[in-house]
């Protein structure tokens, strides 16, 4: 493989498990498979195993075909199909596991399943997706801003609404790769991780000056019951005309399903500032590029 960079063998838990030369040498990879430049097939013979405990469009397809066009092979299994801790201790799947495949895609309701089926499994395991954070959705997101400016270097992303796993994931990447994050989010919904060059604020003019503006669905998968609370308190930001012309340069990011008429409006999400599908397909070129560098 012609890098420089190799994470062979290494989890990808978190945004924070990579360094800055790592995460630029994932997105100078993802750019070369996207261009037609890169076209080997380092998983040809290997097997990767996708664990869904949550439901998923993006993730599948994308690390499905990923996993297909650099030569490997995708085994799906839903949650009725392994049932980590509740058939079998997340141990004992990731001890079998291991005797069948050469890594782990996992999507799992609890971070604290993912590190345990990490800990005890030899082969490399994947971040999909937990409550506390979504990297894999992170790397496409830094591959989409950087086709957009060049760089990332002192960008200004605004991110409005929940705290989520995103804004999270996001906070690690603004630590790890230089560029201003604004989280602005009410009182109570702050990120569990901020720091560096992370700015968190309740002012909805923090949007000012932006040249990303990013929000989520303000009620995650497992919040149902708490979805009126959420939405009486999220109402006020919510991303529309209004909010956007307080950044007329930025782009308009959403890293989807969207809760059209609530975090964001048709006329933005559908507007010429939207790149929400550049992201969904951006999916497809840095998981490429990260399982390529992870079973070179």
């Amino acid at each position: 493989m012609d890098t420089a960079v190799t994470l062979r063998g290494r989890d990808f838990l978190s945004v924070a498990d990579l360094d800055r030369s790592e995460l630029l040498a994932v997105l100078d990879l993802a750019r070369e498979i996207k261009a037609g430049r890169w076209q080997q097939r380092p998983l040809a013979g290997k097997f990767v195993a996708m664990l869904f405990q949550k439901p998923s469009n993006r993730t599948r397809v994308s690390f499905e075909v990923g996993i297909a066009r650099l030569g490997g092979t995708a085994i799906a299994l839903g949650e009725q199909d392994v049932q980590i801790g509740v058939r079998e201790t997340v141990a004992d799947a990731a001890r079998v596991l291991e005797r069948y495949v050469h890594l782990v895609v996992a999507r799992l309701r609890h971070h604290a399943d993912l590190s345990e089926l990490a800990r005890f499994a030899r082969i490399p395991v994947v971040n999909a997706l937990t409550e506390i954070e979504h990297p894999c959705q992170i790397l496409a997101d830094l591959l989409t801003i950087r086709e957009r400016f060049g760089s990332l270097e002192n960008r200004k992303v605004a991110y409005v609404g929940d705290g989520n796993n995103i804004a999270v994931s996001l906070s690690h990447a603004a630590a790890s790769v230089g560029f201003q994050l604004r989280v602005i989010t009410p009182a109570g919904y702050e990120p569990a991780a901020a720091g560096g060059l992370v700015l968190v604020s309740h002012d909805l003019d923090a949007v000012e000056g932006a040249d990303v503006v990013y929000t989520d669905v303000w009620t995650s998968m497992g919040q149902e019951a708490e979805r009126d609370e959420r939405t009486a308190a999220l109402a006020p930001y919510q991303v529309n005309a209004q909010l956007m012309a307080r950044a007329p340069q930025a782009i308009f990011m959403h890293c989807l399903p969207a809760r059209r008429g609530e975090e964001v409006t048709d006329e933005v999400i559908d507007g010429p500032a939207s790149v929400v599908f550049d992201q969904a397909e951006n999916r497809l070129y840095a998981q490429m590029a990260l399982l390529a560098l992870i079973l070179e």
